[in-house]
């Protein structure tokens, strides 16, 4: 069972899987052995960008690099550019996100995952992305910008 790290701002609360890796703009990247990396929308990124009303996932054999757009999203708040976490091949996309894109918003990472990528070098990508403790400290910060705005 996957554990998770919690943070509460304000009235929001925000869980971080410690099973994954993060990318600082809030894509999670899981690995699952034979270089094949699973990813998907952090409970921070899914939250701050609203209720999901489409998302558009690159489709299979197309490579992407590390920091490139994997996916779109648009919420009721916003449009969202997902960049990969890992550079490499899309293998697999989530087929339920065509019927039920609102499981990004239900269950970040579980069932709203949104492709799995063949990663070129996941050891050197890895290197760049976040632990979960160091994305919860990321985001406390962003988080606490966004409440002195208001």
């Amino acid at each position: 069972m996957t554990e998770f790290l919690e943070l509460t701002v304000d009235k929001f609360t925000f869980r971080f899987a410690t099973d994954r890796y993060y990318h600082p703009e809030g894509v999670w990247a899981l690995p699952e052995g034979e270089g094949r990396v699973r990813i998907g929308l952090s409970d921070f990124a899914q939250q701050s960008g609203g209720d999901v009303a489409f998302a558009e996932v690159k489709p299979v054999g197309t490579a992407v690099a590390f920091g490139d757009e994997v996916a779109s999203i648009e919420t009721m708040k916003t449009d969202i550019v997902v960049p990969a976490p890992v550079g490499g091949t899309v293998v697999e996309v989530n087929p339920a996100l065509e019927m039920s894109p609102e499981a990004i918003n239900e269950d970040p990472y579980g069932e709203g995952w949104l492709a799995v990528i063949a990663a070129t070098d996941w050891e050197a990508d890895r290197a760049r992305l976040l632990d979960a403790h160091a994305y919860l400290e990321r985001v406390r910060e962003v988080a606490e910008e966004e409440m002195r705005k208001r």
